[in-house]
């Protein structure tokens, strides 16, 4: 059996009603993908499915840990995931038009005649996702032992060397001339 055999879901055989499915990702479940800017993921995703006549209601519960780069200081960070994202699957008779023509994300269109659902991408785009964009600890937690010090202490001087080269408001010189233009 494939271990991506596990990510298809045979709905048909389902009753209406609510369906729950676990998953545990780690990084093995990327190697199929592009390389990930993140390594060490230890996550669960709690999948609730909930079946209906002609479409089913999907929330995917994102959980777990990894590790990023630090765009601060450049050092591993951990991260904790947590997340959860929904999506609605009808079935229609023409799946690739619907798709097509669809401009809410969250929703999707399968044929008629489908039996399973596949959901490992969903998994792979809500754990991205899940990820913030800017990758580094709060103000209050700098300098903690996740911090690359030297690279902070650098920073702080280039920050302080700036500040003491540049003339103030040096954006703004030789507006202020137009400021009063506007009020006749």
């Amino acid at each position: 059996m494939s271990s991506r055999r596990i990510f298809d879901i045979a709905f048909v055989g389902l009753k209406p009603g609510i369906h729950e499915f676990e998953y545990a990702i780690d990084d093995k479940f990327f190697v199929d993908y592009q390389e990930q800017d993140f390594r060490h993921c230890i996550a669960q995703v709690k999948l609730t499915l909930d079946k209906k006549v002609g479409f089913m209601l999907l929330k995917f519960e994102v959980g777990g840990k990894l590790e990023v780069t630090c765009d601060r200081c450049g050092n591993n960070l951990p991260l904790e995931l947590w997340d959860d994202f929904n999506i609605v699957v009808k079935m229609v008779e023409e799946p690739d038009v619907m798709n097509e023509q669809e401009e809410d994300p969250d929703v999707y269109y399968i044929s008629r005649g489908e039996s399973h659902l596949r959901i490992s991408d969903w998994i792979y785009e809500f754990i991205n996702l899940s990820i913030p964009m800017q990758r580094m600890c709060t103000v209050e937690e700098m300098g903690g032992p996740h911090c690359n010090k030297e690279v902070l202490a650098m920073l702080k001087k280039l920050d302080a060397d700036a500040q003491h080269d540049e003339p103030q408001n040096s954006l703004w010189k030789g507006l202020e001339k137009f400021k009063d233009l506007g009020d006749n």
